[in-house]
């Protein structure tokens, strides 16, 4: 998944950014307002992890304005401010989640992977589809029970079609959130991974449609999208 990480605190922001790429996602890391809507502008992230307190301005300007544009990325506020005024701007704002410095890495997964279960309509820590099913936490895939061995970068994917299971997702959009901006600049990667897990998961009950000059859409087999 592609998280954008708004943190002004150096080795904070890289502590954050390795523990979410050793699960397989790739981040964008802005330290200022400015850098936040220069990469919000450019992409769509999956989740963002906000500060307040930025040395251009505060984080929760951003989130208005981030919502008054009718952005519904997901956003997980993040700050030392300890105040119930501070927590409650922020979820009436929209924010779905709000955690105090200091924190724990594991902790932030966790919350992490409940926003993204919220917003995907599941209850526990799986995605599924027909007889898939994604355990968000051990990073493990199964179908009919049967353990499914997937790439970081084919889980990865996975991922992001089953959270955003009936939008159709253009090529370019997925080489960002495979990769990031930095990383692979050939859309053909994007079909090569693809094609990988269709294969894989063949027979789940979970299809990856093609859908020419658009992109691709994930359905349940069977299904109405």
């Amino acid at each position: 998944m592609h998280f954008l990480i708004v943190e002004d605190t150096r080795d904070v922001a890289e502590a954050i950014e390795r523990r979410l790429e050793k699960a397989g996602h790739v981040s964008d890391r802005a330290e200022t307002l400015e850098d936040a809507w220069h990469f919000a502008s450019m992409s769509r992230h999956d989740l963002i992890i906000l500060d307040i307190n930025l040395p251009d301005g505060s984080g929760i300007a951003f989130l208005r304005r981030l919502r008054g544009d009718g952005n519904r990325v997901p956003v997980l506020v993040l700050t030392a401010r300890l105040a119930v005024n501070d927590k409650i701007d922020a979820l009436d704002l929209g924010a779905d989640d709000y955690m105090v410095k200091p924190f724990d890495l594991g902790e932030l997964e966790a919350r992490i992977r409940a926003i993204v279960r919220r917003r995907s309509g599941e209850a526990d820590r799986t995605l599924s589809a027909g007889r898939l099913v994604f355990d968000m936490a051990a990073r493990s895939v199964t179908i009919d029970g049967v353990v499914c061995e997937l790439t970081r970068r084919e889980q990865t994917l996975l991922e992001i079609f089953l959270t955003n299971r009936g939008r159709v997702l253009d090529k370019e959009d997925l080489l960002v959130r495979l990769f990031g901006h930095d990383g692979e600049k050939n859309p053909n990667a994007v079909e090569l991974y693809v094609g990988r897990l269709r294969r894989k998961i063949e027979g789940s009950g979970l299809e990856i449609r093609t859908l020419r000059g658009l992109g691709y859409q994930a359905v349940v087999a069977g299904a109405d999208v």
